[in-house]
């Protein structure tokens, strides 16, 4: 496994493949190698990503407009996009508060260098897995007050989890970190056919070095949200998930989507 504080441009990165399939440009051989044969495996790939992003920008402008919720903490966060969860949340109110958390080397350098401001927007180096001790540090509970109500967002994460860690556990241990009246979002890519949920873990696990999940069924994606209690419209392709004029509402498929949705904490 590569070193986490090292860019090792030779081995793939999640982050980076979801920058290829956004259409983005901070990406090496290496990436679009494994991103095109993910691609012949996958044909809606491209899609998917892209109607990933656009839930995570829609849940982000729901919670802040309708629920008043003005602290995001962004696991998973990947490159930055053209619009991000910060500038959505801060075009509702200035005062909103972000924090992106992410492993990957480079995804830290490009938010340091082109988001944070240290006062409404930090990024942090955090998996999924650190989500606990993430929001115990100094510096993130400097800007996020966790008596109030604080979105966690876990989108398209879930996935790459690697086994035998419990993606169920990572959600309702960070339930239990959160105030009442916070959301948990998460979504995790799905498939209902087994063979195509084989290869793709196969190749995307050979392809990270083992920092990946797998594949699973939307039954298996459903069941991490344990007894969090599911807004509507409950779990489904998140590209379902009110989508309002959104061009990518008919993205998925039963071959390959993204699956999930968002859960209040009480």
């Amino acid at each position: 496994m590569p070193r986490l504080d090292v860019l090792d441009v030779a081995s793939p990165s999640v982050a980076r493949m979801n920058n290829y399939l956004l259409g983005g440009k901070d990406h090496y051989p290496a990436d679009r190698e494994v991103c095109e044969r993910l691609l012949r495996i996958a044909p809606g790939a491209r899609r998917v990503a892209e109607a990933s992003h656009r839930f995570l920008l829609r849940v982000t402008s729901r919670l802040a407009r309708e629920h008043g919720v003005r602290q995001f903490v962004a696991f998973g966060a990947g490159l930055p996009t053209p619009l991000g969860v910060h500038q959505i949340a801060q075009r509702i109110d200035p005062r909103a508060r972000t924090v992106y958390a992410d492993d990957d080397p480079l995804v830290l350098a490009h938010h340091r260098a082109l988001w944070e401001d240290r006062q409404r927007t930090l990024a942090v180096r955090a998996g999924p897995l650190q989500a606990a001790h993430l929001l115990s540090e100094p510096e993130v509970r400097a800007l996020i007050d966790l008596t109030r109500p604080v979105a966690a967002l876990f989108v398209s994460v879930l996935h790459t989890i690697p086994e035998p860690a419990d993606p169920a556990e990572v959600l309702e241990q960070t339930a239990r970190l959160l105030a009442p009246g916070s959301f948990i979002v998460a979504s995790h890519l799905v498939s209902e056919d087994a063979r195509l949920r084989e290869q793709t873990s196969e190749l995307m696990l050979r392809a990270t070095g083992g920092r990946w999940g797998r594949v699973r069924s939307r039954a298996e994606a459903g069941r991490f949200f344990g007894t969090l209690q599911i807004l509507a419209p409950e779990l489904a392709d998140v590209c379902q998930w009110w989508p309002g004029s959104d061009r990518a509402a008919a993205a998925g498929s039963p071959a390959w989507a993204e699956y999930g949705g968002v859960a209040i904490v009480r």
